[in-house]
């Protein structure tokens, strides 16, 4: 078999949601392990959400993390279009196939019928499911119907009795009683599809061996294996992975979390470490390593491994992560990364005098300038007043003093000893006048970087 997997993001949101990231690499290392083949398809059909640019800041994310695509809406395909909007006429020659066979029927009822439907049986507390109306019609009447220009939808007619069953890799066999499966709408009365006819009718006509999704489709699945059926199609290989939750074991939502891919990179997470996370959340690596690349991932990573707990996405664990992933950075490619964020390029020989000091304390490249900003700019307020009278006792102390790590300290303890404060004070006393803040990279080091002219400068109020 010829392994070819896809993902299918909808362009209805801010940009790539970070579990649809997740569910990415799942895909992505699956088809890669087996040399096969990851394809990007945008279901852009629900029309009354869809956002403009949504496709391009998913697809620039998906750049952005690493996960390469062959097939898309961008790059093409012997699958084209990988636009849900544009295979329109597909979807309807397939729907009215499957009502011609018999396996689905036209629906005439309104907005308001359907309402008041659901109103009766939750007052009767039974499941929100279409009555079947429609499908008692004659079928000659439907057509009559349709030709006149009455506004119609196409449902699924689902067997009232006997049950579906699929194989999910993920989790197992999976049992469903038909009388429970609603007749879904497939088609809609603007001529597009639901998910569930253009997941189908795509994943069939782009030869997807394994749909590898989030675990909130488990529920739509059986609909999907009856139109698999209905239409005579092989059924795909089916893994649903487990959705990622909140620290309080809520479902990952921007309400509780950031959930977009571009707000990770805003914060300046790097996108190896940002994958390294999301490939710890369903998939434990065999030797229990936290820290491991996605080729090393891919070959280790076999589906059956996924497990079915909730994984909990914690954003402290994710700088922590990205903590490792910039200590381990060589200087060079660190200094390259921090200019590219903050777009800023500034003179290599003090970068790489800078760098050792903060680097252990950096946990994203954010936190390089809140760390080593006093060092390119003289702090415009302090965190706490200034004791003037300890700051000129500082000055004082360096006028004379050798500019080097032991000269510095010497002058500062025979200062405090002869003003009778303690040392630490004044040391701290001439961290906030240089630096602005109380905590920051080691001080003595820090002005030997910064310079004997430009120190006394800083302590001159």
């Amino acid at each position: 078999m010829f392994i070819r997997t896809r993902i299918a993001p909808s362009p209805t949101g801010q940009d790539l949601h970070i579990g649809n990231a997740y569910t990415a690499l799942v895909n992505y290392v699956f088809a890669k392990k087996y040399r096969g083949k990851f394809i990007i398809r945008i279901e852009d059909t629900d029309r009354t959400r869809f956002v403009e640019e949504s496709e391009q800041r998913i697809l620039a994310s998906l750049d952005w993390l690493g996960i390469p695509h062959d097939e898309g809406p961008d790059t093409g395909g012997p699958f084209a279009p990988y636009r849900q909007s544009e295979r329109l006429d597909q979807y309807k020659r397939v729907a009215e196939e499957l009502v011609k066979k018999g396996h689905a029927y036209y629906c005439f009822c309104t907005q308001q019928r359907l309402e008041q439907m659901r109103k009766d049986q939750e007052a009767r507390h039974e499941p929100p499911m279409y009555d079947g109306l429609c499908k008692t019609l004659d079928p000659h009447e439907s057509q009559e119907r349709v030709k006149a220009g009455l506004s119609h939808v196409v449902r699924l007619k689902v067997p009232d009795e006997g049950t579906t069953l699929f194989a999910d890799i993920v989790r197992g066999e999976i049992l469903f009683e038909n009388k429970l499966i609603d007749d879904q709408v497939i088609l809609k009365s603007d001529g597009y599809p639901t998910y569930h006819l253009g997941v189908v009718v795509d994943d069939h006509l782009m030869e997807i061996s394994h749909v590898i999704r989030g675990e909130e489709w488990i529920s739509s699945t059986p609909k999907h294996i009856l139109l698999y059926q209905f239409l005579g199609w092989d059924i795909p290989n089916y893994a649903h992975v487990p959705l990622l939750r909140n620290p309080d074991k809520s479902k990952l939502s921007k309400r509780k979390n950031p959930v977009w891919v571009s707000w990770y990179k805003e914060q300046g997470f790097l996108p190896e470490a940002v994958l390294n996370y999301l490939a710890t959340m369903a998939w434990a690596h065999p030797e229990g390593k936290d820290i491991f690349s996605v080729d090393e991932m891919m070959k280790h990573f076999d589906l059956k491994d996924i497990q079915t707990t909730a994984p909990v996405f914690d954003i402290e664990k994710l700088r922590w992560t990205n903590g490792e992933y910039i200590r381990k950075m060589d200087d060079a490619k660190l200094i390259e990364q921090i200019s590219a964020f903050t777009h800023q390029i500034r003179p290599m020989n003090q970068m790489r005098q800078i760098i050792p000091l903060v680097r252990d304390r950096m946990k994203t490249l954010a936190e390089f300038s809140s760390l080593a900003g006093f060092f390119f700019e003289r702090p415009k307020g302090y965190e706490r007043p200034l004791k003037n009278e300890l700051v000129a006792l500082a000055k004082k102390a360096f006028e004379s003093c050798d500019w080097n790590h032991e000269g510095m300290e010497k002058a500062i303890r025979e200062a405090a000893e002869k003003k009778g404060v303690p040392a630490k004070d004044l040391f701290m006393e001439l961290r906030v006048a240089v630096t602005g803040k109380t905590v920051g990279p080691p001080l003595l080091e820090s002005l030997k970087i910064l310079g004997k002219e430009e120190i006394l400068e800083r302590l001159s109020l």
